[in-house]
């Protein structure tokens, strides 16, 4: 039996990256309107009735004519659940925001050989960017402005 190697190989849906980039560009422009001016940070608190779930924090690490890198992380999760890091690079000319790194990964590539030795998906980058729209859906549709305590 003969195994056909290019018929098992990933591609890239190219369409599809850049239509989930796209819509992280809008569902961020919401979430954090003045980003291009380099304001500092935004948090925005998830709970259910008075029990704080998490908090999605927004920080603009670096802020360019036409790019703004944020860091996109959630503080205050469930004790057995890891809390996500990562950073996403806003094109605002392509109306793109695209996730550069997650945890301690840095440079994703769009395809990745499997099995390697970081054991990343081979679609690991596309995967990343669906799970930040995912993320920044939710907090659209469930989150509030975090309240300081007095």
């Amino acid at each position: 039996m003969v195994v056909n190697l290019l018929r098992d190989r990933y591609r890239v849906d190219l369409a599809g990256l850049q239509a989930a980039c796209e819509s992280n560009y809008a569902q961020l422009m919401r979430l954090l309107p003045d980003m291009r001016e380099g304001s500092g940070e935004r948090r925005i608190a998830l709970s259910q009735g008075d029990h704080l779930l998490g908090v999605l924090v927004l920080e603009v690490l670096e802020a360019c004519p036409y790019t703004t890198t944020l860091r996109v992380r959630q503080e205050y999760t469930l004790p057995w659940l890891p809390s996500p890091q990562m950073e996403v690079r806003v094109y605002h000319d392509a109306r793109m925001a695209e996730v550069v790194s997650a945890e301690h990964a840095r440079r994703l590539r769009s395809i990745y050989p499997y099995p390697n030795a970081a054991m990343h998906q081979p679609d690991e980058k596309s995967q990343l960017n669906l799970f930040l729209g995912e993320w920044l859906s939710h907090c659209l549709a469930c989150g509030h402005e975090l309240a300081p305590v007095l």
